[in-house]
């Protein structure tokens, strides 16, 4: 009489332990129960998280080109009669505003896993505003500026940077109003809020980004 050898997977066994040693702020972007196709949370947060170490590739790829070519050029970086970029008043709220709206779209996206649902429309109202502060903080700040995108190095480096930020700020505030509008459709979010959390963690990212950049742009010029 012959034995059958049954083998078993033990993969799934391995990871659920794994998985259950991590961090909670961590789980939350990766796929839980081995990847099972009933994760559907767990693995769209796990790709956007993957998509936006891709976006960090790029902003550091325009980073490190940024900081080669100002130490390169450091005694011809501003053309005679161009200050550069000013570490303003008004460049320094307009940057408090922006990191700010982190410490408000969290507990707006808590508010909304809890079901309170009014407390994360006003706090989710109140992201949307600081972003389009920042925005029209931008746009005001780039009209007073003495130089333009063709103006050497200084002016091709600061508006590819600061363009391509606001783009990202602009594209979540936009994904905020979506998501907004659809907390008024009666049990949209009954079912999960997976368009809010990864809102909240684009916003993250483009707050984070930010940093980097006010410290290359303005901290370094000062």
């Amino acid at each position: 009489m012959t034995r059958r050898i049954i083998h078993i997977d033990e993969s799934p066994i391995r990871f659920e332990r794994w998985h259950r040693r991590l961090p909670n702020w961590l789980k939350r972007f990766l796929p839980s129960g081995g990847g099972s196709h009933e994760d559907h949370h767990g693995k769209g947060m796990f790709g956007f998280t993957v998509f936006l170490l891709s976006e960090s590739l790029i902003f550091l790829s325009f980073i490190f080109t940024y900081v080669a070519l100002r130490l390169t050029h450091s005694r011809d970086w501003l053309p005679p009669g161009v200050s550069g970029p000013e570490l303003s008043n008004f460049v320094i709220i307009n940057t408090v505003v922006l990191l700010s709206s982190s410490f408000v779209i969290q507990p707006a996206e808590n508010a909304l896993r809890s079901g309170k649902l009014n407390k994360f429309r006003w706090l989710w109202l109140m992201t949307i505003a600081m972003g389009t502060y920042f925005l029209i903080g931008q746009i005001i700040e780039w009209s007073k500026l003495d130089f333009k995108l063709s103006t050497g190095l200084v002016g091709s480096t600061f508006y590819v940077l600061t363009g391509f930020h606001g783009l990202h700020v602009l594209t979540g505030v936009i994904l905020q109003i979506i998501m907004l509008v659809r907390s008024f459709i009666r049990g949209n979010y009954n079912k999960g809020h997976f368009g809010a959390s990864t809102t909240t963690l684009f916003w993250h990212f483009v707050d984070i980004v930010w940093v980097f950049l006010f410290s290359l742009l303005y901290l370094w010029q000062a």
